[in-house]
């Protein structure tokens, strides 16, 4: 089940995309239920694996666990979870609202955790284990230093420490959890497609000579949900360009 999965030039798609060519059912959750449709659709289509689509917002707890119910009633049992949802916040810390504080805390960490709450309600119900697989941001660990400020990097921090404990809580039943950091990825969350000078500036700050590409972090996903990873827990894998050595 990826979350966050429709937009065009976003990692949830490009992850949907790779899960499936491995032969992996997709369970797409996103806002607009027509473009959740549209992509199960294709991934059927071209890898001909089973996906289904539902809609929800997921800071509305209500919505979230109903759309994770129709996706359990539509597709083998779930395995694994991708909290890719997300959304940016290029305001300053100083011109900053509650209103936008509560939105970008709220789909970018709360939702993650009533998506994780629900569906590790079923992992640990099925005694079948499970993956569950969070996009954190190099932000959350530089303190900023991209395209989103604060609000952004205080979530993204705050999933770095959700999937810590329940990296321990969960351990139990078989349940790995960990968090991927992308650095600079050609995103539209990144503030829209990047020129190609932008794309030389960022990629002075790497230790590689390119700014990463979606299907990178789609790689680094289809290696923690793959039986290769049962042994990788609690961590953060960073998928940076070597931007952030700790």
């Amino acid at each position: 089940m990826i979350t966050g999965a429709t937009s065009i030039r976003g990692i949830g798609r490009a992850t949907a995309d790779v899960l499936a060519e491995q032969g992996w059912c997709i369970g797409v959750l996103d806002l607009d239920q027509a473009s959740c449709d549209e992509l199960a659709g294709e991934l059927t289509a071209r890898h001909g694996v089973a996906a289904f689509g539902a809609a929800a917002d997921v800071s509305d707890e209500k919505q979230a666990r109903a759309a994770i119910d129709a996706m359990e009633a539509a597709l083998p049992p779930i395995l694994g979870l991708l909290n890719s949802a997300g959304v940016s916040s290029p305001l300053a810390y100083l011109d900053l609202d509650a209103d936008e504080w509560h939105r970008v805390i709220g789909i970018n960490l709360t939702g993650a955790h009533y998506v994780t709450r629900r569906v590790a309600e079923t992992m640990v119900r099925n005694r079948r284990g499970g993956r569950i697989i969070s996009l954190a941001s190099v932000s959350a660990q530089r303190g900023g230093g991209t395209f989103s400020k604060t609000p952004y990097s205080v979530a993204k921090a705050g999933l770095i420490g959700l999937t810590r404990s329940l990296a321990r809580e969960l351990g139990p039943n078989d349940i790995t959890v960990n968090a991927i950091a992308p650095g600079p990825i050609d995103t539209d969350i990144m503030g829209g497609p990047l020129s190609p000078e932008r794309k030389l500036e960022l990629a002075d700050d790497l230790v590689v000579n390119r700014i990463g590409q979606t299907r990178d972090v789609a790689a680094a996903v289809a290696y923690l949900i793959s039986d290769d990873a049962g042994y990788v827990s609690g961590q953060t894998l960073n998928v940076d360009g070597g931007l952030y050595m700790h």
